[in-house]
Parts: structure tokens; C-alpha cells; sequence
């Protein structure tokens, strides 16, 4: 018995290549719905019309399941929209942005060194290159900043106290700051002048915390509870210093420090819960990029564990402190005349000048610091060649860097000692010289910390 032909709708032949239709639509429409209406037998064509209880199968079907998905969540949103719930996000989200912007940060730092070293047949192109490359990237953070957000200049702790106190400061914790803060500070560290982040991440946790809170419906509830919007942001200080230097302890410190009026009670385990978060996800992410094989500090210590430190020891410490403490003192009266000449635009011909362009003063000063560091140069006197986080490393290192010194010492002597000048002479001089660029240059009109500089110094 042979196959049964398939039906043939409008009059459709088949050929050897494609078939064709040989009825006309109108005559065609017509006579099928007389077969529709008369043939109740044939229950393939009834069950291809009927669309209707299709679609009320399919609606309720449709209507159980999104009943079923508003029940669970219900119960879910409480917990997810809980300030706990906040914190985790805001650490994840801070962390990711601290790993990105010190990944670029250590490219362009590399990228002025391998400059460097591909005209190392001339020592002019060489020092044009040194200089014009950080020259690049502080004008372009100066302009930037100034175009998208001027908020964004400066660390950004000071307007963070005035906000937690209370003060409303329109426009400092807005999405415009915070493109201009991280845009800024990542070409401003690119070019390798002696500034920080940590004070400028302070800010940006804080910007990020108050979006989160401002846009995500979940988290609405802070954004309009004042007492909980200012107990978020304290908690985004905290983060803010643990995100920089994965150091959560720190961070809740900080935050105190910064709210040194009144501090809640609660607010120690929510910093601590946020600052935690934000560490681990930092160097999670440093194991991830392969630059790190486990979850270390971002500076190992050697410290020896049995015996750590001798008593006389102690006497050497409280002399570093007592002298640390006045030279404490004496940059921040450094700084402060720094910027009272630098805003006194009538005072003389120079300070005119100065005013005529924003670039000028910066150009300045990025001039100076990259001739002071240039490793040809006055630079060799003070290991020119690191950048601020190779010398710190460099520094830490469990290493004799006078007597009898070891194969890794050897490597280190390359930069701290020069035909000319001993370790102590370099050391010296490095810290006089950063002392005074420092204090320069977290003047200048960009996103910049002070922080990181003065711990390498100290």
C-alpha cells in the first residue's frame, strides 16, 4: 500500500525542483471554510484554528508562573535589600574598580620606561620622552577634571566630613565626580608624580555608595533615610581605604577618624563587614590576574616571628616617631604655603602668570619632578627609575643592603647606590626630594592623596 500524499492547501503541486501554488487566495479561502464548517471529522484542521483556548492555556499557564516568582520574591527582597546586602555590592563593586585602575595605572608607569629604553641611544630624546610623557597625562587630567566635574580635584576627605556632618554639598557625590575623580586620578598616578589614591577613593566609594542607594529601587530606602544614608557613607570611607591598600582594620580606623565627632556603635561591624569585602575581593583579584599566586598583603613583611624585635630596638623606633612627627608637622606648614602662593593671583608678576592658564603651574611642576627624576640625571641619587610602589617593595624587602649583601641585594644596590653616593647618601636624598615634590604636587589642580607619598617617605 502506498504513502499517503500530505494534503494539498491552495491547490499546491509538487514538480522536481520546487512545487508551485495553481489556486487563486480568494477562491481558495471560500472553499475552505465550507470544508471548516461542514467537517467536523477532520480534527487537524479544527485543531490548527483553535486559537483561542491555545492562548488561555498559555495565559494561565503564564499567569501561575509569574504568581509562583512574585511569592518567592517577596520573601527574597528583604533580604537582598538589606544594608548588608549594600555593603557586599558596594565592596565587590569598589574592589573591581580599585584592580582596574592600578592594572592601567601600572601600564602607563611601564609604558614611560619602555619609552625610555627604546631611544636609549640618545640621552636627549631620552629625557624628552621622561618628561613629555607625564607632561601628557597631567594636562590632560587637569583639563578633563576641569571640563566634566572641578569637585573632582583635590582628596576629597575634607568635603566628605562637611557631608557627613550634615552639610549638603551639591554635586560632590554625583556621576559626573565620580567619571572625573577616577578619569583624573588614573592619568594623574599614569604619570608617576608623587601623589596617592587613597584619599581620592575615599570620595569615589562614597560617590558609589550614594548611586547605588540613588538608582537601584532595592536600595531606595537609603538614598531617603537620611540617618542610614550617613551611616552608608561612613561606612564607604572605610571601604574606600581597604580597597587601596587591602587593609580593613585600617579603614574602619579611618572612618572614625573621619567622623570624629560622633561615631555608632553599629557602624564598627558594618565598616569592618564592608571594609572585609572589599580587601579580599581586591587581592581575590590579584590571584585571578595571575600577579599574585595566593591572598597575600599588598606589602609583605618579614617580620620574625619568634623573636621579632630586640629591646633596644624600641629606643630606635620612638626616635623615628618623634622625628616623624615633626616632619609631620612641618609638610602640612609646607603645603599650606604652597597653596596660599599658588591662589594669590596679584601678588606679583609671576603669580599673574600663573593665572593666565590653568595648565601652566602643573606643566611647571611635572617639568621639575620628571628633571629631578630623570635616572641620567639627579635621578640616579634617588632610584628615579621605580615607581612609588617598586620602591616601596624594594624597601620592605628582608635584605642586607651594606654588609655582605646577597644576590637580591645586589639587584636592589642597581637603583639605591651609584659610583658617586653610598645607600645612606640616596636614602637622604630621597627623602628630602619626595618630601618637597610631594608637597607640590597634591597641590596641583587634580584628584590626588597624600597619603601614599608620605608613607614611602616615612
Amino acid at each position: 500500500m502506498g504513502e499517503e500524499a500530505p494534503p494539498k492547501y491552495y491547490g499546491y503541486e509538487e514538480n522536481l525542483m520546487h512545487g508551485r501554488y495553481n489556486s487563486s487566495m480568494a477562491d481558495y479561502t471560500k472553499e475552505y471554510s465550507k470544508k471548516l464548517k461542514y467537517n467536523t471529522e477532520d480534527d487537524d484542521l479544527i485543531s490548527e484554528f483553535d486559537a483561542e483556548h491555545s492562548m488561555r492555556s498559555y495565559s494561565q499557564s503564564r499567569e501561575r508562573s509569574c504568581w509562583r516568582l512574585s511569592y518567592h520574591w517577596k520573601k527574597i527582597r528583604p533580604v537582598l535589600a538589606n544594608d548588608y546586602s549594600f555593603l557586599l555590592i558596594l565592596g565587590i563593586l569598589m574592589a573591581l574598580i580599585s584592580f582596574g585602575l592600578d592594572y592601567v595605572i601600572q601600564k602607563f608607569q611601564l609604558a614611560q620606561i619602555l619609552l625610555y629604553k627604546m631611544v636609549a641611544f640618545s640621552t636627549v630624546l631620552q629625557y624628552i620622552l621622561w618628561v613629555g610623557f607625564p607632561l601628557l597625562l597631567i594636562c590632560f587630567s587637569v583639563g578633563f577634571v576641569h571640563l566634566v566635574s572641578p569637585h573632582a580635584i583635590g582628596s576629597g576627605i575634607p568635603e566628605m566630613k562637611v557631608i557627613l556632618r550634615g552639610t549638603v554639598l551639591k554635586r560632590y557625590l554625583s556621576f559626573q565626580t565620580f567619571i572625573a575623580k577616577t578619569v583624573g586620578l588614573m592619568t594623574a598616578l599614569g604619570s608617576g608624580i608623587p601623589i596617592g589614591k587613597e584619599g581620592p577613593f575615599v570620595h569615589v566609594s562614597s560617590i558609589v555608595a550614594r548611586m547605588l542607594s540613588k538608582f537601584i529601587k532595592g536600595f531606595h530606602g537609603i538614598y531617603v533615610n537620611e540617618a542610614r544614608n550617613v551611616d552608608m557613607l561612613a561606612c564607604a570611607c572605610a571601604l574606600g581605604v581597604s580597597s587601596s591598600f587591602a587593609a580593613p582594620i585600617g579603614g574602619v580606623l579611618f572612618a572614625i577618624e573621619v567622623t570624629s565627632t560622633y561615631f555608632a556603635v553599629r557602624n564598627y561591624w558594618r565598616g569592618f563587614f564592608t571594609a572585609v569585602c572589599g580587601a579580599f575581593m581586591f587581592r581575590l583579584l590579584a590571584v585571578l590576574d595571575s600577579t599574585e599566586e595566593t591572598i597575600t598583603a599588598l606589602f609583605k613583611t618579614t617580620f620574625n616571628i619568634d623573636f621579632p624585635f630586640d629591646v633596644q630596638e624600641f629606643v630606635a623606633f620612638g626616635f623615628i616617631g618623634l622625628t616623624c612627627g615633626l616632619a609631620g608637622a612641618l609638610f602640612v606648614y609646607t603645603h599650606r604655603k604652597i597653596v596660599d602662593f599658588s591662589q594669590r593671583h596679584e601678588a606679583s608678576k609671576f603669580n599673574r602668570f600663573l593665572a593666565k592658564s590653568r595648565f601652566i603651574y602643573p606643566a611647571m611642576i611635572v617639568i621639575v619632578v620628571s628633571t629631578l627624576s630623570f635616572p641620567k640625571g639627579f635621578g640616579m641619587f634617588m632610584a628615579g627609575q621605580l615607581t612609588p610602589k617598586e620602591a616601596v617593595v624594594q624597601l620592605f624587602s628582608n635584605s642586607t643592603w651594606t654588609s655582605n649583601p646577597s644576590s637580591d641585594s645586589e639587584k636592589y644596590l642597581l637603583y639605591w647606590r651609584t659610583e658617586y653616593s653610598n645607600v645612606y647618601m640616596t636614602l637622604v636624598i630621597f627623602i628630602l626630594v619626595k618630601f618637597i615634590l610631594t608637597a607640590l604636587c597634591i597641590a596641583l589642580p587634580i584628584p590626588a592623596g597624600a597619603f601614599f607619598p608620605v608613607f614611602v617617605i616615612g
